[in-house]
C-alpha cells in the first residue's frame, strides 16, 4: 500500500491508496526436482524418490482425469445416461486423488507437477483424438490408462515401502490402488458382450 503524507495545521495526515502491486515477478523459492529439509526422519534421497514416483503418477492421473471429463461430455448411444454419470463418478474421484497425490509430494518437501504443458510431456497415457469416439473406444482407451497407472502405484509402492517411506506406501495402496481397481471393476463390465434381453 502506498502512503502519502500530506502536513496541515492539525498535524501529519496519512492518505491510504488502494492500489494493487500488478506485474510481479520474482525467482522461484524452489527449483523443480528438488526437496526441502522437513524433519520426517526420512532421509532427503528417500523422500526425492518418493516425489519422482509420485509426480509420473499424478501427471498421468491428470490426464485420466481429463479423459474422462471428456468423455464425459462425448459419450454417445444406447449406454449414454448411464455412462455419463459414471464417467463423472470417476472424473470426481480422479480429481480427489490428484489433489491427494500433489499434497503429499509437497509434505515430503518436494514440487508437485502442475500445468498442463508440463504433464503433457510427462505423461505416459496415449492422447486420444480431439473428436468423439465410439463408446467401446472410450472405454479402452480408460482401461488402458488405469493399468499403466496401476502398474506405476504397485512398483512405486514396492519401491517407497523398502526405501521407508511408509505415508506414501500407504497413499498408493488404501487410496490410489483401492481407486483405481474398482474404477476398472466397473468399466469393464460394461465392456462383456451379453444378450440384454433374451438369454442365448
Amino acid at each position: 500500500m502506498q502512503n502519502d503524507r500530506q502536513g496541515n495545521n492539525k498535524g501529519t495526515r496519512t492518505v491510504e491508496r488502494a492500489q494493487p502491486l500488478l506485474g510481479q515477478r520474482a525467482p522461484e523459492i524452489q527449483s523443480y526436482g528438488t526437496v526441502a529439509d522437513y524433519p520426517l526422519a526420512l532421509d532427503a534421497q528417500a523422500r526425492s524418490a518418493s516425489v519422482e514416483v509420485l509426480n509420473q503418477i499424478l501427471a498421468d492421473t491428470m490426464v485420466l482425469r481429463d479423459m474422462y471429463k471428456k468423455h464425459h461430455w462425448q459419450v454417445a448411444g444406447h449406454t449414454f445416461y448411464q455412462l455419463h454419470l459414471l464417467f463423472d463418478k470417476h472424473h470426481g474421484e480422479q480429481v480427489a486423488l490428484v489433489d491427494m497425490l500433489a499434497e503429499r509430494i509437497q509434505a515430503l518437501g518436494g514440487i508437485s507437477v502442475a500445468m498442463a504443458h508440463d504433464v503433457a510431456e510427462m505423461t505416459g497415457l496415449e492422447r486420444p483424438p480431439r473428436g468423439r469416439e465410439q463408446v467401446p473406444v472410450q472405454l479402452s482407451r480408460l482401461l488402458e490408462a488405469h493399468e499403466i497407472i496401476i502398474g506405476e502405484a504397485r512398483e512405486a509402492a514396492r519401491q517407497v515401502s523398502a526405501a521407508g517411506d511408509d505415508g506414501t506406501n500407504d497413499l498408493l495402496v488404501s487410496d490410489v490402488l483401492r481407486t483405481h481397481e474398482m474404477q476398472v471393476w466397473f468399466l469393464a463390465e460394461h465392456l462383456v458382450d451379453t444378450p440384454l434381453v433374451q438369454a442365448e
